[in-house]
């Protein structure tokens, strides 16, 4: 009887069935942010598992705004798929065509999967995490299932090393728990540098880094999402104010002409 095969051995021969995509994993994907990008080691890596915890429970919207981004960097221009659980989608909303594409996503590259349990749910983003066609995948989880454990992170991370397809795991009214996850973020919704005349800004998030498995000291950005080149970025400066003007005038009144201009007017 042979001796078992030594699981790096294993994973070598799963890689070799899919050169051309298995190589891409593991080399990183930059982010945008220059200085974040130093900061972890020229990006992050591509084909593994990343895990995103909303910060507070009233931030879903923004854990779910910075993982989104990260598989957008992440796949450049292959397909998604977004694995949901009904009783997530419940509480935070469905997905809504309009805005994904205001995000910079365009919805036809999206496949949406809908799942009733965590284990509906692991065993879909597993399937695709499969699928060599695709650039990645997210998956939200609720609360702490006790089918998430660190051999469901490490399955995921498996799959995802030999196709290429990153993932991104979000995780909402969680703590942090063992796991395979290349690196675990925390993630809150942060104010957003307005445009003109105080039109609300980009998509703004408060994103600290809790856990890099290559030993990255812990830290925290303030980003802001660009959807035109679709990157992360440093928030936007306020516009510079007005130049004050060279001599006193005389404010018009909110209604319209005041009753001299108006009788002017009539009389002309």
């Amino acid at each position: 009887m042979q001796p078992p095969v030594a699981l790096s051995a294993l994973r070598r021969a799963v890689m070799a069935l899919e050169p051309g995509i298995a190589s891409a994993a593991g080399r990183p994907f930059e982010t945008g942010r220059s200085d974040l990008d130093a900061w972890l080691g020229g990006g992050l890596a591509r084909g593994v598992l990343h895990e995103v915890h909303a910060a507070h429970a009233r931030h879903p919207a923004a854990a779910t705004g910075f993982g989104l981004g990260v598989a957008l960097r992440a796949a450049g221009g292959r397909p998604l798929v977004w694995v949901r659980q009904d009783p997530v989608e419940a509480r935070v909303g469905g997905l809504y065509g309009d805005g994904l594409a205001a995000f910079g996503l365009d919805p036809s590259r999206l496949v949406v999967v809908r799942a009733r349990d965590p284990t509906g749910a692991l065993r879909a983003v597993d399937e695709a995490a499969r699928c060599t066609g695709l650039g990645a995948a997210l998956v939200e989880m609720g609360g702490a299932p006790g089918i998430l454990d660190l051999k469901a992170s490490r399955r995921l991370t498996l799959s995802a090393r030999a196709s290429g397809v990153t993932l991104v795991m979000i995780r909402l009214d969680a703590s942090a728990c063992p796991s395979a996850a290349t690196t675990r973020w925390s993630v809150a919704a942060a104010t957003s540098s307005p445009f003109e005349a105080k039109a609300p800004g980009r998509p703004a998030f408060a994103a600290t880094l809790l856990r890099h498995r290559a030993g990255r000291p812990s830290r925290t950005w303030h980003l802001e999402w660009d959807r035109d080149s679709l990157c992360f970025s440093s928030p936007v400066a306020e516009p510079a104010a007005a130049a004050p003007l060279p001599r006193a005038v005389v404010s018009v009144p909110v209604g319209g002409a005041g009753p001299a201009e108006a009788g002017r007017r009539r009389a002309g």
